[in-house]
């Protein structure tokens, strides 16, 4: 049975899946965006599939926006997207305790997952600025002049 996750976004750390929740603007894509720049992979962005693999929830991207992720103040980037089964959910909130006694669980494709509250920062500012460049920035001077002489060849 396959469930629809409305504001989750999720990456996978070692096959592992972690989905990051919270409310919009919470600072979802930006971790997840930090993650994968340490090595982890996106699963999806800004809504998630699940489904009930064999006992276990798999986290699975939606057709309609698999391998992208929105990146602030930049736009849509893509990436090469997997599946990956849960193991943890990250809720963003600054209420987050800062020493976690207990976890609370959460249901998802008939079997219980960890929840721990997390509190949300923006360390992704360097990390943006290069998307950005790659994305909506001018090409070398050189880059362009050689790109022309080709073209007229």
């Amino acid at each position: 049975m396959k469930t629809k996750l409305p504001n989750v976004t999720a990456v996978a750390i070692d096959g592992r899946g972690l989905l990051i929740a919270g409310e919009p603007g919470a600072g979802k894509s930006s971790l997840a965006l930090a993650l994968i720049d340490r090595g982890a992979t996106l699963i999806g962005d800004d809504g998630l599939i699940i489904d009930d693999e064999q006992g276990f929830p798999l986290a699975c991207p939606p057709k309609t926006t698999r391998g992208l992720l929105e990146v602030r103040n930049v736009g849509l980037i893509e990436f090469d997207p997997c599946d990956a089964p849960v193991s943890l959910v990250l809720q963003l909130t600054t209420l987050a305790p800062r020493y976690p006694m207990e976890l609370a669980t959460t249901t998802l494709g008939g079997a219980p997952v960890p929840v721990l509250l997390f509190r949300p920062g923006d360390a992704t500012q360097a990390l943006r600025a290069e998307f950005a460049l790659v994305k909506h920035g001018l090409p070398l001077p050189n880059a362009a002049k050689a790109v022309a002489a080709v073209e007229q060849q």
